[in-house]
């Protein structure tokens, strides 16, 4: 009887760690991710006592639970990315114009100017799916 009831035991301590990491190997998307995240934020702020930075993590977890559904945020983070893909046109634009004139100064900071937008793109992008 004793065995059955360490086998019982086993078994349960097996399955309950089994369960808590397919939580940890399954990534939280949309409005779950964002409330897991300003959580997460919010424990750092309370753990190096940000009084400030606490406040406003509480009131932006409470608007996240409140209103966020995961279809207003993918059309969120569908216009950032066409925004950004906008400001990267223009960038190109810009350089273009400034490699046309020759002017090497101007050339040196549109360039950069561009690849911060496509960073910027990148990084948008990347947002889409979490």
């Amino acid at each position: 009887m004793k065995t059955l009831s360490l086998l019982a035991l086993f078994t349960a301590v097996g399955m309950a760690s089994t369960l808590a990491m397919a939580d940890e190997a399954t990534p939280l998307k949309g409005c779950a991710a964002k409330q897991h995240d300003i959580e997460t934020q919010l424990e750092q702020a309370r753990a190096h006592g940000n009084n400030h930075q606490q406040k406003g993590l509480e009131t932006a977890l409470a608007q996240v639970k409140a209103h966020c559904t995961d279809a207003s945020l993918r059309k969120e983070r569908e216009q950032k990315i066409t925004k950004a893909q906008h400001e990267v046109k223009e960038r190109e634009a810009d350089l273009q114009t400034s490699t046309q004139k020759g002017d090497q100064d101007k050339i040196a900071k549109r360039q950069a100017k561009l690849t911060e937008a496509q960073h910027e793109l990148q990084a948008a992008q990347a947002e889409l799916d979490k």
